[in-house]
């Protein structure tokens, strides 16, 4: 995190007051965005992983019988 980069800190109270003022300029410059990932593309998504995870179990398994 840049925020913190250099690691130069001599106390805790300097971490502080620069966490603090990174979230102050952040939050004077974040402006709310739309989502583009629907939950039918959630849905999607998950049924392809679990579709994925379901493949690779019974290879494993078959891999598992030849052995």
């Amino acid at each position: 995190m840049r925020v913190v980069s250099p690691n130069d800190f001599t106390d805790l109270s300097e971490v502080r007051d620069r966490l603090r003022a990174f979230e102050d300029r952040y939050n004077a410059a974040a402006q709310p965005f739309q989502w583009k990932f629907t939950t039918s593309d959630l849905d999607d998504l998950l049924t392809r992983l679990d579709r994925h995870a379901s493949a690779d179990r019974q290879e494993e398994s078959s891999a598992a019988l030849t052995t």
